[in-house]
């Protein structure tokens, strides 16, 4: 059910053609991927993710799981159960609330190929491709380099882990542009904000009820994954003692960081040598210490908005210094996957939280808000048609004032 005044979630019927394409071509793409790069799944689990692929790309009805045991199950169950009561009729996979269809698709993925059993990654080959991959250690060596000073290490950081949102194995049209970045890709960018508020809640603990713990919810592993660890390395040792990473409970959208992924970087990093060792270095100290944390939950995977967040991790998001939310789907997240007007204000859209919000999200999707006017969203229209789905344009939103406050 939508709330007043909240535009209603986008669906994967033809109302939304990238929605309409995800389902009918870029899911079963994925699938049909997964398959070929995992040569020993035996021949029950091939059949499974094809027939799999074929609902989906058919719009067939959606099925319940089919590992009804798991500890997730009756989530999906209730989800499901809300499509119904939504739609007021059964949904399909073309004809369904696109977050729910997707975040679904990816957990019947997961059921098909009989993860909680084995532990195997079905997307590990893409993310060891992308390990050995030079772009990601030049990327993580430049973002890395000394700074001038704590306010400008913070800045550069908070940039590169932007832009390394691009690097997004589920979604070519991205990958393709790399971190390579023209001068009108920034539409938004609040740091001048943030480094602020910052600065100014360093000295008045009184701006939030916790202990001071930065939440970063985290997307893709890899290029984005590295920048988020040097972010909560640079975190650590200039504005605060805590930082939680908030990661997937299983493997999803492809790329999207579990804890595994987080060891194999720190691995990866300690076998490059240099700078990134010394970092991994780092990390893995603050981490024995209990002042890094890498936490994974299930609602990560599912298909809730962010105002329906579990009580025990609303309560842990709501009295942190600071949330960083990363990347296009999470954005989805935070905004209810919908078209609110382009200008409508980030911090009107997010006053559900009472926490500091940062988002940093390249655009891959069509929901936006928080863009100076309603003409740059009619410009952008004109001179570049797919501007809100092709992985080019890019935010820095913040959001400081709680709800109380509004």
């Amino acid at each position: 059910m939508t709330e007043p005044g909240r535009p209603p979630p986008i669906r994967t019927d033809e109302s939304n053609a990238f929605a309409n394409n995800t389902m009918r071509v870029r899911l079963p793409a994925i699938i049909d991927e997964t398959i070929a790069l995992n040569e020993d799944y035996p021949a029950s689990i091939r059949d499974r993710l094809s027939r799999l692929r074929d609902d989906i790309a058919s719009g067939a009805r959606i099925k319940g799981l089919s590992d009804a045991s798991a500890a997730d199950a009756c989530g999906w169950a209730g989800a499901l159960r809300r499509q119904r009561e939504i739609l007021d009729a059964e949904p399909a996979w073309h004809y369904a609330e696109w977050f729910f269809a997707e975040t679904y698709a990816y957990r019947c993925l997961i059921g098909a190929v009989r993860w909680r059993e084995s532990g195997h990654d079905p997307f590990l080959p893409q993310k060891r491709e992308e390990l050995a991959s030079e772009q990601l250690w030049r990327l993580l060596e430049h973002a890395t380099e000394p700074a001038s000073s704590a306010s400008e290490a913070l800045r550069r950081l908070v940039g590169f882990d932007l832009w390394a949102n691009r690097i997004d194995l589920s979604y070519a049209a991205s990958m393709e542009r790399g971190t390579r970045i023209d001068e009108d890709d920034l539409l938004v960018d609040d740091r001048a904000d943030l480094l602020t508020y910052l600065a100014d809640s360093a000295a008045d603990h009184r701006q939030f009820s916790g202990d001071g713990t930065i939440y970063l919810v985290a997307d893709n592993t890899g290029s984005e994954l590295a920048m988020d660890l040097a972010l909560s390395d640079c975190l650590l040792h200039h504005v605060t003692k805590r930082v939680v990473i908030c990661l997937k409970a299983h493997p999803t959208f492809v790329s999207d960081a579990t804890p595994a992924d987080v060891w194999m970087m720190l691995s990866e990093m300690t076998a490059r040598g240099g700078g990134a060792a010394a970092l991994a270095e780092r990390l893995r100290s603050a981490w024995a210490s209990e002042r890094l944390r890498f936490l994974p939950h299930l609602y990560w995977n599912s298909s809730r908005f962010l105002w329906d967040l579990p009580a025990y991790l609303c309560g842990q998001l709501n009295r942190a210094r600071l949330v960083i939310i990363k990347g296009d789907a999470n954005y989805r997240r935070a905004l209810g996957d919908c078209l609110w007007p382009a200008q409508t204000p980030f911090n009107h859209v997010l006053n559900y939280l009472d926490a500091p919000v940062l988002c940093l999200r390249t655009l891959k999707s069509d929901p936006v808000v928080g863009l100076p006017s309603a003409e740059t969203a009619a410009k952008l229209d004109r001179i570049d048609p797919d501007w809100r789905v092709n992985g080019k344009r890019g935010l820095i939103q913040f959001k400081s004032q709680t709800s109380k406050s509004q």
